[in-house]
């Protein structure tokens, strides 16, 4: 019997769950698993997780005692739920999981900095290592120059929300230790601004997009990691085998491992050794002009942005409620 899609994608590539799902995570026994402040927000309204936010709620009180207000309280637990959901997820798997800094930081490179080592320290309080954690951050120029902070520091980054070679370049410059380029998120601007209802998997303009960073990267010897992620059908993950992890969503997971079939490499860094590629060099100012110039990248960005820090309002609010549940 032949092997599935999944099990030929593992032989070429890293398989990450993108989900915050614990019980997803349990099924598909990837090595690494991210999250963001939408997943959280998804998973913390799940009645199995309830338990999770119950108890981050109750130490968050318990911190700063009956004293502190409501709203204390929520803010202290908002910043500490997102590692809860963490360390249950490092339970599992082997790898890395990845914790998201606040999207309403993206512009504040001191904020983040200080951020991503306040999410460290949590990690570390609950004997965790640090090499077990990424910390997600978006992709603005600011948030580059704040991860660059901090893998000096050790405190190892990924950075999201990344839609154009400009920013893969910028965070390969930087030294950070992995990024997550958005295919499907790509893929719906595309649709949108030209009309068309569908791409092939070979045309797809995310696909092309990460397929660019990725021989980039390879072409010049950058150890930046490319995880392509935020996929919309199989045929954008398949045209991506080989690339140096993939970030996949439970629904697609499911769907690759019930398909047989061949998967060939398509991403390969001998490949792209052989390939004719201008080197090319970021600085702020370059950053801004070509992001500005790539009406895409500028859409999406800024889009992504305002979609998690409403996911985040809405975490907050979800908190609140229940705290005054809890101490009705």
């Amino acid at each position: 019997m032949g092997k599935n899609l999944l099990e030929q994608l593992r032989e070429v590539t890293v398989v990450v769950a993108d989900t915050g799902d614990i019980q997803a995570i349990e099924t598909f026994k990837p090595r690494d698993a991210t999250t963001n402040p939408s997943l959280i927000t998804a998973a913390a309204q799940m009645p199995q997780y309830q338990g999770i936010v119950d108890d981050t709620l109750k130490a968050a009180r318990t911190t700063l005692g009956q004293a502190a207000s409501a709203a204390e309280v929520v803010s202290l637990a908002f910043d500490r739920l997102a590692v809860s959901f963490g360390l249950k997820i490092l339970e599992i798997i082997p790898g890395r999981v990845s914790t998201e800094v606040d999207a309403r930081l993206s512009f504040d490179t001191d904020a983040t900095v200080a951020k991503g080592r306040e999410l460290i320290a949590q990690y570390e309080a609950n004997n965790v290592s640090r090499e077990r954690v990424l910390i997600k951050i978006a992709a603005t120029w600011e948030g580059i120059q704040a991860a660059a902070v901090l893998e000096k520091e050790g405190i190892h980054c990924n950075l999201t929300l990344l839609f154009g070679l400009h920013q893969a370049i910028a965070c390969a410059e930087n030294g950070i230790t992995l990024i997550s380029p958005f295919v499907g998120r790509i893929l719906d601007w595309y649709k949108k601004d030209t009309g068309r209802d569908s791409y092939t998997a070979v045309e797809d303009p995310g696909v092309v997009s990460v397929t660019e960073i990725y021989n980039y990267y390879k072409k010049f010897g950058y150890p930046t990691e490319v995880m392509g992620a935020s996929f919309r059908n199989v045929g954008e993950i398949t045209e991506l085998a080989g690339s140096d992890l993939l970030t996949i969503a439970p629904s697609l997971l499911a769907e690759l491992q019930t398909t047989e079939g061949d998967l060939p490499r398509k991403l390969d860094p001998e490949n792209a050794a052989t390939l004719s590629i201008e080197k090319l060099s970021i600085d702020k100012a370059t950053f801004e002009a070509m992001h500005a110039a790539n009406r895409m990248a500028t859409d999406k960005l800024a889009e992504g942005i305002d979609g998690f820090a409403k996911a985040l309002e809405a975490l907050e609010t979800l908190l609140a409620a229940r705290l005054a549940s809890l101490e009705a």
